[in-house]
């Protein structure tokens, strides 16, 4: 995780299929001066484009996206940017998705229904330069 440095701030990616859940994503870091949200995507194929151009420091990635996978996004960005982190941010927390996460890459891997606050908690420690442990 070196691409993150403290006091440089943190370029956010939200991959997400429901644009109620990227709102208040979004309005989470509404008052973070660290943290800039510099894509959006509700599909895979536009979150692997729009992942590619920004290159984020941190992406939050639904599993369920409207045209296809997040673990599809996942492999195609691990194997060309492995520094990126991903935050997957799933409604299915299934043992299954979270191995398939973990052996992709994944950084992290939150349940929406029970740790929605603790996205931001991880993206403000890792703009603070604590990346902690896992918690895939």
């Amino acid at each position: 995780m070196e691409k993150i440095h403290a006091d440089a701030g943190i370029n956010l990616f939200l991959a997400e299929d429901s644009p109620l859940i990227r709102v208040r994503l979004a309005e989470m870091f509404d008052d973070d001066a660290n943290v800039a949200i510099v894509g959006e995507a509700e599909t895979a194929a536009a979150a692997i484009e729009g992942i590619l151009r920004e290159r984020p420091d941190v992406v939050v990635l639904d599993v369920q996206l409207v045209d296809g996978s997040g673990l599809e996004v996942l492999r195609e960005i691990r194997r060309v940017d492995p520094d990126i982190v991903f935050i997957v941010f799933t409604g299915y927390p299934t043992p299954q998705y979270r191995k398939a996460c973990m052996e992709m890459g994944a950084g992290y891997f939150l349940d929406k229904n029970t740790e929605f606050e603790r996205v931001k908690q991880i993206v403000v420690e890792l703009s603070a330069g604590s990346t902690g442990s896992n918690e895939v």
